[in-house]
This record gives structure tokens, sequence and C-alpha cells, in this order.
């Protein structure tokens, strides 16, 4: 306690290593200038804080801090897990802080005070590989960019021209990508769409329109089954515009939203979209992001060309927090986009790693914020 009898407490907490010494694992805020602190909870790994073994002891200490660096300690105690786990906020477990250079002095020294612990649960977390491993099942659908603005696939210019030996950008997008993809999808089936051209027979505008041309069945077999459908519709289909993600972007939602109904982690949904980055519904497209970013559902929007990638770049939440039209703002971040330019001359694993980087992490927090388990949880 400083001269006017207040404190600035905080608490360490400490764990023994094999050979018996301790190391700090967690330190709480500082309280300043109070008697009665009440910490914030905080989250650790039951690693982290006792190798996971319940009555492994745990040394809490408490420090009076001196802006100096010379804290002072109040008193310290030891205890375990299965002790702290016993406490609720009806029955807090209470352990008495001492400080043994006082106690060794004072003979009527009871303690230094009394820290109470209200709250200490033990939450499951699962691994993106936990959900996989658990029966997780990503399903993965593709959104070609089939608008005017890419050029006559005719002409050399074209993003959508094939080279002789049969690529262009789009196909190295899809190949990069769904190699990795496909290897988390049992069944390989994925469904593949094209938006923004005029499709036989009737050349009307269509921006969700099967790459098959067979709505009851848009499905194709493995990644190969993609680069087969796109080949085989390019020359059938007329470049159009204008450039709409939202609907393909809400159909894939609509599978997302039916997962939603079971109890368990046992679907995401991914769509890739490759585009030359001209987009026309940008407020649309908001909103439709927004409203994913509730659902089990991640989108990779993949850069082809050269142009101006700014209205992408916005997209992709990284730089704060994307809102609807309305001002509604999205729950999570679920959105990634890559330039593949930036990749051109690197290997496709760069790419498919670059582009893959966040989902993860997305699918992660999906089931966790919702507290859903795998449907075979690994962890028990």
């Amino acid at each position: 306690q400083d001269f006017f009898g207040k404190s600035d407490p905080y608490l360490e907490f400490h764990k023994q290593t094999g050979d018996g010494n301790w190391v700090m694992v967690h330190r709480t805020e500082v309280i300043k200038n109070n008697l009665n602190p009440v910490w914030r909870p905080f989250k650790i790994s039951l690693n982290s804080l006792c190798y996971s073994d319940m009555d492994k002891s745990i040394k809490v200490e408490c420090y009076d801090y001196d802006s100096d660096g010379s804290h002072d300690l109040i008193g310290s105690f030891q205890t375990t897990m299965s002790k702290l786990k016993e406490a609720s906020r009806s029955s807090p477990v209470e352990f008495e802080c001492i400080n043994e250079k006082k106690r060794q002095k004072k003979k009527t020294y009871k303690n230094s005070g009394i820290v109470s612990v209200k709250h200490c649960e033990i939450i499951v977390e699962c691994t993106f590989l936990d959900y996989i491993m658990g029966g997780c099942q990503l399903n993965f659908t593709v959104g070609i960019d089939f608008t005017g603005s890419n050029g006559d696939p005719r002409s050399l210019d074209s993003l959508h021209y094939l080279s002789p030996n049969g690529v262009n950008e789009y196909l190295t997008a899809i190949w990069s990508v769904g190699l990795v993809i496909q290897d988390y999808d049992t069944d390989k089936m994925f469904p593949a769409f094209g938006f923004g051209a005029q499709i036989p027979p009737s050349f009307q505008v269509s921006h969700e329109f099967p790459l098959n041309f067979n709505p009851s069945n848009p499905f194709c077999n493995g990644v190969q089954g993609i680069v087969d459908a796109y080949r085989a519709c390019l020359p059938q289909v007329r470049l159009y515009g204008p450039t709409n993600f939202s609907p393909i972007i809400n159909h894939v939602a609509r599978f997302a939203a039916a997962a939603t109904q079971q109890q368990t982690a046992s679907q995401y949904f991914i769509l890739l979209i490759i585009t030359d980055g001209v987009i026309t519904d940008l407020d649309q497209t908001r909103t439709a992001i927004v409203n994913a970013s509730k659902l089990p559902m991640s989108i990779i929007i993949v850069g082809v060309g050269g142009a101006d990638f700014d209205a992408m770049e916005f997209l992709d939440g990284d730089d704060g927090v994307l809102r609807s039209s309305s001002g509604e703002p999205a729950v999570r971040d679920i959105v990634q986009f890559v330039p593949f330019r930036k990749f051109q001359n690197s290997p496709k694993e760069a790419l498919a790693q670059c582009v893959l980087a966040e989902v993860p992490q997305q699918v992660v927090n999906y089931f966790s914020t919702y507290k859903l388990q795998p449907p075979k949880n690994p962890a028990s």
C-alpha cells in the first residue's frame, strides 16, 4: 500500500515447470487506487495455465503496481484448477493472500486480503482440424464473371482468352484454390455458376447460371469437372453485364441458412468468386455479405486482370467493419480478397495459401460463436 493507504493492485498467475521453477502465464490489468478491486474476466488455455493437469499447483501473486517498476508483493496463494472450477457467482471460492515476510514479522498477522474467484469454467474450443476430422463438410461453390469488361474471349487480350495450351487466369485460379478445397470435401461435387452473360437459348442476361446449363444439377465432378464445364460453356455464352455479385452470394446463403437448422457444426459453405473486379451492385452486395456474415459461410474473391480493385478491397473487411447500405455492421469478416496478378509468377501453392489463409479461422469463429460442436467430437 502507498503512503495514503490505497493500492494499485494486479494479479499474476504462474505455473510450475518440471524443474520446480514458476513461470508467469497471465497478468491482469492494474486497478488504480482501490482496496476492493474487481478484475476483468480473462481466457487462457488450460495447457498454458497448468499443462492441462487439473491438480497441478497454480500460484497467484497479488502486487501493488508502482510506476518506477518496483512493484510490491501484497501476498500470494496456491491453488489448482480443480479448486478454481468450483467457483460460481452464488458460491465464490475465496483464498487468503499471504505475505510470508509479514507473517514472520507479526504474530497477529492473518492475511493481506482475500481474493474471491466468482466464476471459472472450462470451455472446449475446437480447432479447424477438429471440425474437419469431426465430420464438418466444407461445401465449395464457384462463381465466374462472364461480363463484357473481361473482353471478347476470342481476343488475345481478353481475360477469358484460352491460350494455345488451354489456360487463362480464370482457370489457373480455379485449379489453385480448388485443389486445396477439394481435399476437405468428401463427395468432390462442386456447384459452379457463371454470372453477367447472355445465355442460350433465349440469350437473356443471367446473374447465376450453372456452367453446365443444368439448373436441377449444377454440380461438377471435382476441379477437373469445373474446368471442363467452363471450357464447354465459354463458346456458348455472350459476355454482357452488369456485374452483379449479390445474386450468387444470396444463392449460396440460402443453403448456408438451411444448414443452421442442424444442431452441430456439420456444414460450412465457401463461395469462390473469380472476377475482373468491376462491380455494379455494390450496395446490394454489401447487404448480401452482412446477411451472410451471420451464416456458416465465407466468400473468397480472386481478382484477375489489372483493373482497379478498390471496391474488392473495400468488401474485404480487414481495414474496418463492412456495413450494409442501411448501416448494419457485419458480425464477422467473411470476405478474403486476393489479386491474382500478385501471384502470377509464384508457385500455385502460394496463391492457394494466401486465398485460404483466413478460412480456417472464419470456420472456427463461426462455430465457436454459436457454441456448435463437430458431429463426431474429437475433443472428447
